[in-house]
């Protein structure tokens, strides 16, 4: 759990080391999960009283990774620096991908868990002792809670629609402006 706890507080620590502002929202869901998955979900076992908890949790943590991969590619897409120019329809496709690959990553690590340490993370369900089925459920919601971002961050990006993700982004650019600046300090010689 300590291990957990200070993964949560990652991005205030990255944040602070290279200067890079998270929005508050996004510190606040990551604690809020971390709190649903740890507290409620193990200590007062949630995972066991209510069928549902994982799943939801599973989906949610889709949502974060798909927010954190699209924020990750927009960065460097927009800043002039990187000299990159990437379609909408990549960066949507790169934010679903990370998401995707962290929640793969993340059932590994479970299955290592269990088979290492013992541990329970896997849980039997709907008949299933394997934890197969609790496995492959935990991926198809990730990849639902992905594909929303993904398709809200497209839309976006194509038509300029408003969502949460257009306020999150807009923050994390006027709290970054060195992130997007034209040039380092001097600007090109002119031919």
């Amino acid at each position: 759990m300590l291990a957990i706890s200070s993964i949560t507080l990652m991005p205030v620590v990255l944040g602070r080391r290279f200067r890079i502002y998270i929005p508050a929202e996004f510190q606040i869901l990551a604690i809020l999960f971390v709190f649903a998955a740890l507290f409620l979900g193990e200590i007062h076992r949630y995972y066991d009283r209510l069928w549902w908890w994982d799943i939801a949790l599973h989906a949610s943590a889709g949502l974060l990774l798909g927010i954190f991969g699209f924020l990750l590619v927009y960065v460097l897409n927009e800043n002039k620096r990187a000299e990159l120019s990437m379609r909408p329809r990549f960066i949507a496709f790169f934010a679903f991908l990370f998401s995707v690959a962290m929640s793969a990553l993340w059932e590994i690590f479970e299955f290592a868990m269990d088979q290492i340490f013992g541990t329970n993370m896997q849980k039997p369900m709907l008949g299933d002792d394997s934890g197969l089925t609790d496995t492959m459920w935990d991926l198809i919601v990730n990849v639902i809670g992905a594909l929303i971002i993904s398709l809200l961050g497209w839309r976006y990006l194509v038509r300029g629609k408003r969502s949460f993700i257009e306020v999150w982004i807009a923050k994390f650019i006027d709290r970054n402006p060195r992130l997007f600046s034209r040039y380092d300090k001097h600007p090109p010689d002119e031919d």
